[in-house]
């Protein structure tokens, strides 16, 4: 992970703490989208590749779930929190995403010195010193076991909103646009929980 050696070098306490931001569910058509903060000293870098954190698209289910245990186990502090279908219909998803962060890194009980938030937008109006780093979830070991955190809590939401909306397949796709989901779209419609402002969601009869 490139980035977080150079971290290494800008701060002169390994005990500096570091938090890695990071949302999922951005391209889903259905339900909230999700963001984790996970608070680490520098010191810990090392345990992060240790245990095998890397980007969550790289990891199955099963191994997500795993870590997403252990990083909880040992971080000083973590995050979760979301923008509901509501507000991603009132503010877009770009800007629901960026609100989803934010909550995840206001929320944490520890402060960090520094925020790596993933992508080129930066959060709106964070009061913590906060850097930008594209890709962030492939080059920051920080930023990967937030988007595990992430994964693994959207992913349980989501398979319990299945037992409510069976129709649409989504233990599989999470919510994503799959065949089978785009076709329960066409057959049944679209439910509360899909994005109406997302195209394949805009069904007729």
């Amino acid at each position: 992970m490139d980035f977080d050696a150079s971290l290494l070098d800008a701060f002169s306490s390994s005990e500096t703490l570091v938090a890695g931001v990071d949302e999922v569910g951005r391209g889903c058509l259905f339900g909230p989208v999700v963001a984790a903060a996970v608070v680490v000293p520098l010191s810990a870098i090392s345990r992060l590749i240790e245990i095998g954190v890397k980007d969550s698209k790289q990891l199955s289910a099963k191994r997500r779930l795993e870590l997403s245990q252990q990083i909880k186990e040992f971080v000083p502090a973590y995050q979760v929190s979301y923008a509901s279908v509501r507000e991603i219909e009132r503010l877009n998803i770009l800007h629901a995403s960026l609100l989803a962060m934010k909550r995840s890194v206001e929320r944490l009980k520890i402060q960090p010195a520094i925020c790596l938030v993933d992508g080129k937008q930066a959060i709106p109006n964070l009061t913590i010193v906060q850097k930008n780093i594209i890709k962030g979830d492939e080059r920051s070991s920080i930023i990967a076991a937030a988007s595990i955190v992430a994964k693994v809590w959207r992913d349980e939401l989501i398979v319990r909103l299945a037992r409510k909306y069976s129709e649409y397949d989504l233990a599989s796709n999470k919510g994503y646009g799959t065949a089978k989901h785009l076709l329960a779209l066409q057959q049944y419609g679209a439910s509360r929980q899909h994005r109406m402002s997302f195209a394949p969601c805009q069904v007729s009869f």
